[in-house]
């Protein structure tokens, strides 16, 4: 699999689409705002830029992808008229890879920026928004070109499938019956992503500069356990349930693997320390249920959705479906999608009604030092 090429979201704003299906990384942002609100007005204090370089890596396309420059840039408009300082312009750069709908963002940006002058009293600083197609597994900016680096649910992302990893029988990412090599392979894939991640971020971020990333993680130090592995768990039954009935056969679900590893708090913590670019100020973890509907109610939603606010399995298989159908396309071929998804919901449904079903997220607060 070549994962710059098939690792994208659903695009569009059709009933599959990321658009429509990222209420979970929606969630997350919100739960993150305090850290974000404390990283950019320690920096702007600190700094006072005429020019504020903001980027968001891993930007995807959908409600969230102008969400927090918006909130960024209203905590700079307010801290500005506080200190009675002139606005800074605003930078914004949007980074995904290549097969994210770019386009879908650039529709919506003069309403955005018109929407956003009219929120702010007294207007904003003048914005200018790019697009930054590409891996964030390398350098994507000048030098000293950034104040701000935010990414939310995309590092757990790696750069490939990990190598070493074809008897990992039954499995599309570790589970409970993944061998001892397999886990090392995936943990070791992390540490590298992780470490060039931090060395290309420490050459682009300006001294002082900050960053706040969130990954889907987990709580637990067992990359085995459920909180990372449980969602692709049950997607790998549907699989093999498939396999069982001869729809697929047994060594395409046995090749395929899934490009990601879900830290813990401390795995973070120590590439961090080990690259050495970087200050912790700070490390959260949090969590939110698969079904980010739980903690909503109907009324927060137009009434045409609000009829599957209560079919957990359906939400959570189409949110999935929004994140991994290209992967599963480009190694199963379109054909078995709606079968395995029908069959993932089926699965999600059952678990759900048994057992509390929760995502874990970590987030840092990194200082780039001086």
């Amino acid at each position: 699999m070549e994962v710059a090429q098939v690792l994208h979201m659903n695009g569009g704003v059709g009933d599959s689409s990321y658009a429509n299906n990222s209420l979970v990384q929606q969630k997350v942002i919100s739960l993150t705002k305090p850290v974000r609100e404390e990283a950019i007005t320690s920096l702007y204090c600190s700094t006072l830029p005429r020019s504020l370089a903001i980027a968001d890596l891993g930007c995807s396309s959908g409600p969230k992808t102008l969400f927090v420059a918006s909130e960024l840039i209203k905590t700079v408009e307010k801290l500005s008229r506080k200190l009675k300082h002139k606005s800074p312009e605003y930078r914004v750069f949007l980074n995904d890879l290549p097969g994210n709908d770019f386009n879908n963002i650039f529709k919506s940006l003069d309403s955005f920026k018109m929407k956003l002058q009219t929120e702010v009293a007294g207007g904003i600083g003048p914005c200018y928004f790019s697009g930054v197609p590409g891996s964030f597994y390398g350098r994507a900016f000048p030098n000293q070109s950034l104040h701000f680096v935010h990414s939310s649910y995309s590092l757990q992302w790696l750069s490939k499938v990990p190598e070493g990893v074809d008897n990992n029988k039954g499995n599309i990412y570790l589970g409970r019956t993944s061998p001892s090599n397999v886990v090392r392979a995936y943990y070791d894939q992390f540490q590298r992503d992780f470490s060039v991640f931090l060395k290309c971020r420490a050459e682009e971020l300006v001294q002082g500069g900050r960053m706040v990333l969130t990954f889907l993680g987990r709580r637990n130090e067992d990359p085995c356990s459920k909180d990372g592995c449980y969602i692709w768990e049950l997607m790998a039954n549907a699989l093999n349930d498939m396999v069982s009935q001869g729809i697929i056969k047994e060594e395409q679900v046995d090749s395929f693997n899934i490009p990601q590893y879900t830290p813990s708090a401390s795995e973070v913590k120590l590439e961090v320390l080990k690259e050495g670019s970087f200050a912790i100020n700070r490390v959260e973890v949090s969590e939110v249920n698969w079904n980010a509907f739980d903690e909503w109610t109907a009324l927060d939603f137009e009434s045409e959705r609000s009829e599957s606010i209560g079919d957990g399995g359906y939400n959570v298989a189409q949110c999935m479906r929004a994140v991994a159908e290209p992967m599963l396309v480009s190694h199963f071929g379109e054909d078995i999608i709606e079968e395995v998804f029908s069959r993932y919901q089926q699965i999600l449904a059952d678990r759900m009604s048994k057992e509390k079903t929760q995502f874990f997220n970590v987030t840092v607060l990194l200082s780039r030092k001086d």
